[in-house]
């Protein structure tokens, strides 16, 4: 199959013998003619695999036209052909830039050169992709040290915040404007925990947290944040139309990729359009599910981010997924939403799909697989409020003093005795003088001098039968480094609720009583 060159040739005149040269060589010359500057200042603007020039009776030098190509940064090798010169103005040209220089009457070179130049252009043009690859990712990396360095500080205010307005609402006799202003700051507090999560996701590994939720509400709860996000010249239309919605995924990563997407039908969008957010229910046969999307056949609860935008070509379509892969203008986009999306859905195990058309739009749609109905059931048997209470001793081992008071004020407020510690010292002390059983621990996981599960180990033999519930503010990647999640043990992510501790405490608790021996 003849190789497609696509070519700009700068000459009077067009040249047969070049083009049937290039024939001969296997390539199918696609030319664009050019005989000035205006013409090649145009031409410039689109994609061309080479130059060839003949400046026989042009108005502009060889070395005016190298001046032109490299003031636009375009990467294009240029090949000179002329009649006879002499050997210094041949020396001047390739200092200038040309990638070659051939006499008129002789282009057996011709081929050669066109494909050495061709592969050592594609190779500088994969060094320049890697190079910045590199570069994108050293910026990742120090947002995510940034934003690691933040996170446990960050973490730790969110759960006063959110705790102690949760203790409040928790009131029946608190006034109704209190009540709607306590509820705006913990959902302020609850959305600044979440967006800590989403800027770490592009850069530390951060395990799925899923549990049941209902896809329904999801995108209504993130409706008005949408709105901002997408401005005021871009409408915003939300289709909660899945019959039965409930889905298991991380609602944190799914918001994420559903901003990512919207986000991206903004930027296709300059001048105002639609951007359609709908659920619905698909059930998936054999064929379809696994020749296409790669998923087990079954029902599918589906989210589709349809906007009116510019559309992509089939080029961009085959790129979409590739980190690093952007259209945007440099500075405008890490080439990261898309492929942190697809990573997100494939671990949640479903599907993505993205439909598009030049001047038509592109629809983003989603296969996330539908609950069990045991998962349902499960959530539906939580224990009830009145069960969250107890009488157990637990030890709590947490520097920050707030944070420490606060959890103590909780657990109290259920009827737990509470033994309270600031570092691993003291806990150890605490631990050697408390001669009775000692249930469960609450420790956090990074503190100085001891973290939290060289701490347990040094405890261990003084209370072999003691749970821990670790719990911390640091990012995900520092409690893998501490292997919790490995270890199988209970873990509570900061921020977090009155509710979510006390229920995370019961059940590891109970989980202690089941797993005892029997008489």
């Amino acid at each position: 199959m003849p190789i497609p060159l696509r070519l700009i040739f700068i000459g009077a005149s067009r040249s047969e013998a070049i083009e049937a040269e290039l024939r001969r060589g296997d390539y199918e010359p696609v030319v664009e003619q050019i005989t000035s500057r205006a013409q090649l200042d145009n031409a410039l603007v689109k994609g061309w695999d080479l130059v060839i020039s003949d400046f026989a009776d042009l108005d502009f030098s060889a070395l005016q036209a190298l001046s032109i190509i490299q003031d636009k940064g375009v990467d294009l090798p240029v090949i000179v052909i002329t009649g006879k010169i002499r050997d210094e103005e041949v020396i001047s040209l390739l200092k200038a830039g040309a990638a070659d220089h051939l006499m008129r009457n002789n282009l057996m070179r011709l081929n050669a050169a066109v494909e050495r130049e061709l592969r050592a252009a594609a190779q500088r043009r994969e060094r320049v992709r890697l190079e910045e690859q590199f570069r994108q990712a050293q910026k990742m990396e120090a947002v995510g040290r940034l934003a690691g360095g933040v996170a446990h500080d960050f973490n730790n205010l969110l759960t006063i915040i959110t705790g102690y307005s949760d203790l409040l609402l928790s009131k029946s006799d608190v006034p109704p404007p209190y009540r709607s202003a306590l509820e705006e700051i913990r959902r302020s507090a609850e959305r600044g925990g979440a967006l800590t999560n989403q800027l770490l996701a592009f850069s530390r590994r951060q395990p799925l947290q899923p549990h049941l939720i209902h896809l329904n509400e999801l995108v209504l709860q993130i409706e008005k944040m949408l709105r901002r996000l997408i401005g005021e010249d871009i409408e915003l239309v939300t289709i909660p139309a899945a019959s039965n919605d409930s889905i298991d995924a991380d609602p944190g990563r799914l918001e994420q990729v559903i901003m990512n997407l919207a986000v991206n039908a903004r930027d296709a969008m300059p001048n105002g359009g639609k951007l359609t957010i709908e659920t619905g229910t698909v059930q998936l046969g054999a064929s379809f599910s696994a020749k296409q999307l790669g998923v087990k056949p079954g029902t599918y609860i589906t989210l589709s981010v349809v906007d009116t935008g510019t559309g992509m070509n089939e080029e961009t379509k085959s790129h979409l997924f590739e980190p690093f892969f952007t259209t945007k203008n440099p500075g405008r986009g890490t080439g990261l939403g898309l492929a942190t999306a697809y990573g997100i859905i494939r671990q949640s195990g479903g599907a993505i799909g993205i439909y598009s058309e030049l001047g038509v739009g592109t629809t983003a749609r989603i296969y996330l697989p539908q609950a069990s109905s045991d998962a349902a059931t499960q959530q539906a048997a939580a224990l009830p409020e009145a069960e969250l209470g107890g009488f157990e001793t637990i030890l709590l081992v947490e520097d920050e003093a707030r944070v420490r008071k606060l959890i103590l004020d909780v657990l109290t407020a259920r009827g737990y005795k509470v033994l309270e510690a600031t570092r691993g010292e003291e806990a150890l002390r605490l631990c050697e003088l408390y001669k009775n059983d000692i249930p469960l621990s609450v420790v956090d996981v990074v503190m100085p001098e001891m973290s939290g599960p060289d701490l347990m180990r040094k405890i261990s033999p003084l209370h072999p039968e003691m749970r821990v519930l670790y719990i911390s503010g640091y990012t995900d990647e520092a409690i893998i480094h501490h292997g919790i999640l490995r270890s199988g043990a209970a873990f509570l992510q900061k921020p977090f609720m009155p509710d979510a501790l006390v229920r995370k405490v019961r059940e590891v608790l109970d989980s202690r009583s089941n797993s005892a021996p029997k008489p």
